[in-house]
């Protein structure tokens, strides 16, 4: 009994292992170097956001 469940899940972990493999995503992982990042700057966006609230008054 012990032998026939360690031998059927050593057989699901093999298939598991099977189908990994031939479902990984086959797209190129290469980057230009040449591209430059892109740059948010945050505090820039604050000040222009702080320009359109109104004065809560209290």
């Amino acid at each position: 009994m012990l032998i026939a469940a360690l031998i059927t899940i050593s057989l699901l972990v093999g298939i598991n292992f099977a189908l990994l493999q031939f479902s990984c995503n086959k797209t190129d992982k290469s980057r230009k170097k040449d591209k430059q990042p892109i740059v948010l700057h945050a505090q820039q966006l604050a000040n222009e956001n702080s320009e359109r609230l109104a004065p809560t008054g209290s």
